[in-house]
Order: C-alpha cells, then structure tokens, then sequence
C-alpha cells in the first residue's frame, strides 16, 4: 500500500467533508485536507513515502498548533445588530402622538417608525417627548 494515495485520498475526503457540511468546522478541514494533499502529491511526485508523510503531517501539525488561532481570528463572524435588532433599546423622538388604541410616528436613528405605548405605559405620548424602543411588533416599535 502506497501512503501517499491514503494522504492524497484522505485529503481529498477532509475538504469534501468540509464542503458537504456547510463548513461546520470553521475551515479546518479544509486546510489540514490541503496539507495531506500537499504531502500526497509531493511523495508521488517524488517516490519518496516518508517525505510524503512528513510533509503532509508536518503542515497539518503545523497549521493547527499556529495557524489555526490565525485562521479563526480572520474568518471570525462579528454580530452586527441589523434593522429591527439595531433599534432596539434606542433613544428616538416622538413626531406624531403616540396613543393606545392611535399608533403614532418615532424618529429612531434618522428613520421614522410607527409606533405604539408598550404595556404599562399610560396616557398618550405627545411630540417632542423622547422615548425608549422596548419592543418590536412587525413594523411597529414599541416605546416607553
């Protein structure tokens, strides 16, 4: 048995894995696929089996003692509240009167919303009051 095929093949097996699974493991598979394929190939090309082996081992080690930490940091999603989520919380100002049962209009952060008094608030909330966004209902936020 050739173990410069078992890494050109596993190789191959790691990045398909990775592909078909909707990259659950963050591009490492990827990568250390890459390394064996690497190996692999190199110890064919060259007939040496334990070059083969010690170059797709040695990268596969290598990337994940140093280059995973590198990797992850890079490919690291940030949590950047959108739409609905960004106004939550927000300060905004009253520009139609805010009633119970007579939806008004809040300015938020440069867009204006229709709004309603969430629960507990009382009376109605005239213009020029600034409010606090606790809710969101649909399109309508919810202010105190």
């Amino acid at each position: 048995m050739n173990w410069n095929w078992v890494l050109l093949i596993g190789g191959a097996a790691l990045i398909l894995a990775e592909v078909a699974l909707g990259g659950f493991a963050g591009f490492d598979l990827v990568l250390v696929g890459s390394a064996f394929m690497l190996g692999g190939s190199l110890g064919l090309v060259l007939h040496s089996t334990n070059l083969g082996l010690i170059v797709g081992g040695g990268l596969g080690l290598l990337y994940l003692l140093l280059g995973r930490r590198y990797v992850r940091r890079k490919i690291h999603l940030k949590n950047t509240p959108t739409n609905i989520d960004a106004v939550l919380g927000q300060s905004g100002i009253v520009i139609a009167r805010v009633a119970e049962h007579e939806p008004g209009r809040v300015k938020v952060r440069s867009e204006e919303w229709l709004a309603t008094p969430a629960a507990g608030v009382r009376g109605p909330i005239e213009p020029g009051t600034i409010v606090t966004v606790e809710a969101v209902d649909g399109v309508t936020l919810q202010v105190r």
